[in-house]
């Protein structure tokens, strides 16, 4: 089954790296210098920021369905990136994690969710797309909780 992943659009978050640190917290986000590889994976370009690099930590509503399943948590973002938009391909910042994948019906509500090694995303895309009623499916890192990009069939 062919599947699309595609991370977050950068446009929303622009105007976020020229704010000020206080103009920032007054949106409860914050810049975050990068002090180790793949600890902050950016969730537009889905590639993780190399030691140095500046990015965007803030709370992002990811499911705004209304339903009990709407959610937020926190996400990176890194100035400067690309949509990730492909089809049938994985990229490396999920295939190195341990990934919560969760299947969304079209009224936002949860209809199943499994983990699995990025490594092994493929097969569960698939169990997942095999029930017709999901519509969409949310990639999570598995460990920290936060949304990694979203899965549509392609």
């Amino acid at each position: 089954m062919r599947f699309r992943i595609t991370g977050l659009p950068a446009q929303p978050f622009k105007e976020l790296f020229s704010l000020t640190d206080e103009a920032l917290a007054a949106q409860r986000a914050m810049r975050v210098v990068v002090d180790r590889e793949h600890g902050y994976p950016c969730r537009i370009s889905l590639t993780d920021a190399e030691p140095g690099q500046t990015v965007i930590l803030l709370n992002y509503e990811h499911q705004p369905a209304d339903s009990p399943f709407r959610a937020s948590h926190a996400i990176y973002v890194r100035e400067g990136e690309q949509q990730y938009d492909e089809i049938d391909l994985v990229p490396d910042q999920l295939r190195r994690r341990l990934l919560s994948v969760r299947g969304f019906d079209r009224h936002g509500m949860l209809r199943d969710a499994d983990v699995a090694p990025g490594t092994a995303l493929e097969p569960l895309v698939e169990r997942l797309f095999n029930d017709e009623d999901i519509a969409y499916l949310h990639i999570h890192m598995a460990r920290p909780g936060c949304y990694a990009a979203r899965v549509d069939r392609a």
